[in-house]
């Protein structure tokens, strides 16, 4: 039978915006007048999701919202959603950073926490007192960290700095370092939030590695927060989706990535054109609209076409465009950059062609980039996606396994519409 090792019930957390604590007397004494009353803290039933699209009329926000959920000891679980969806705010609950407005919060084993870089480090000391500090402030005993000593300093790779004051330190170095500590920690629940994105590609690698280990080799706990779906699949077992503080999915790490890929780019995405009369003006090119067209249901065996319209309001010299193909594990399939032109005022269409047998069957977006003289003037991420179906009566596999960014030739043409 599972052990669980972290349960939530009902962990909501409000904040004020713009003050720190209740803000005033007045809320002060209304809240004291209610508690004396035997009533509920009136300041619980107001308050807005945390939305940061829209710009609200409360005071008061929701971070987070009837959060449930319960973890078994051993479990990877990915934490992901949009920026402000209430990941960090969740682990530092977990971590007892800061306490839940309402709800409760149980753990049991000792948690290592990297919430953000440089956590417990004091910038006047050196790496070497940096790590009895902070592994004192994780929990670890003085002869704990000397015995890992050697292995922390190792992992981290700042072996040369070691005894150089940490506020020399690039951002790259503090997070090994800080990384290392966590990780050589022996706790039963390790902490993850983004932290890792300040690193290079290699040290990554030796992260995601070394908490594949903790969590399948050791037997130990990992909640990760990352905006990297493809480390999120291939590292955990278990993924949580929230979204405006609230829960909306909880299952297992593929299924939760798919959703929410799915989720975020099809609430923005669910269509094959999109309209940027009212999106988009700057004082060189106005978009009209940006389409994907295919002779068969984008089917893989087909040409597809992006149609793109515009109105050029004052002549630009090196013009030109970048396409960038993703699918939606955000990796890069390839990066078109079309001839340099000179183009004068007026309304005009560029078509770009995607070859056929050139796709696998897999979900696909684009990001288009407007260019002038090495300048970016426009920048569409994720302007349009799409399903590139691949029919049952032949199977193409064109790219297979092949990942990285390539840049064939293809085709594309610009017409000025009289």
């Amino acid at each position: 039978m599972s052990k669980v090792v972290i349960k939530a019930e009902n962990i909501a957390k409000q904040y004020r915006l713009g003050l720190v604590g209740t803000g005033t007397v007045r809320d002060d004494l209304k809240r004291w007048w209610y508690q004396m009353r035997g009533k509920e803290d009136p300041f619980l039933k107001i308050g807005e999701a945390n939305d940061r699209s829209s710009k609200g009329n409360s005071d008061y926000v929701w971070s987070l919202r009837d959060i449930n959920f319960e973890i078994n000891q051993g479990d990877s679980v990915g934490i992901i959603g949009r920026n402000g969806a209430g990941k960090s705010t969740l682990l530092k609950i977990l971590s007892q950073v800061t306490q839940p407005t309402t709800g409760k919060i149980f753990t049991k084993g000792r948690i290592a926490s990297l919430l953000e870089v440089g956590t417990g480090f004091h910038p006047e000391m050196t790496g070497r007192e940096n790590i009895y500090l902070n592994g004192a402030i994780l929990g670890m005993r003085k002869q704990e960290i000397t015995r890992k000593f050697d292995e922390i300093v190792a992992f981290s790779g700042v072996e040369r700095y070691i005894d150089t004051p940490v506020k020399r330190y690039s951002s790259g170095m503090y997070v090994r370092l800080a990384f290392a500590v966590a990780a050589h920690l022996e706790s039963e629940i390790l902490i993850v939030d983004e932290v890792l994105a300040v690193g290079d590609a290699e040290f990554q690698k030796k992260c995601l590695g070394k908490m594949n280990d903790v969590s399948k080799g050791e037997g130990r706990t990992v909640l990760f927060v990352s905006h990297n779906m493809a480390a999120v699949k291939s590292l955990c077992n278990k993924g949580i989706v929230l979204e405006h503080g609230k829960v909306v999915f909880n299952s297992d790490a593929e299924s939760a990535v798919n959703y929410y890929l799915e989720r975020e780019s099809f609430e923005k995405l669910s269509y094959n054109k999109h309209e940027l009369s009212d999106f988009y003006n700057s004082e060189k090119i106005k978009i009209n609209s940006i389409e994907l067209s295919s002779e068969n249901f984008f089917s893989i065996e087909n040409k597809t076409f992006l149609k793109v319209n515009y109105v050029v309001l004052e002549k630009m010299n090196a013009f030109n465009f970048s396409l960038v193909l993703k699918d939606f594990n955000e990796v890069v399939i390839f990066n078109s950059i079309s001839s340099v032109i000179e183009i004068s005022q007026g309304n005009y269409e560029t078509i770009f062609e995607i070859p056929e047998n050139f796709l696998n069957d897999n979900k696909y977006k684009l990001r288009l980039i407007f260019v002038n003289q090495s300048k970016i003037i426009v920048d569409l991420d994720d302007i349009l996606s799409w399903n590139a179906i691949e029919s049952q009566e032949r199977k193409v596999n064109w790219f297979g396994k092949i990942v990285g960014v390539v840049r064939p030739e293809f085709n594309w043409i610009t017409n000025k519409i009289e």
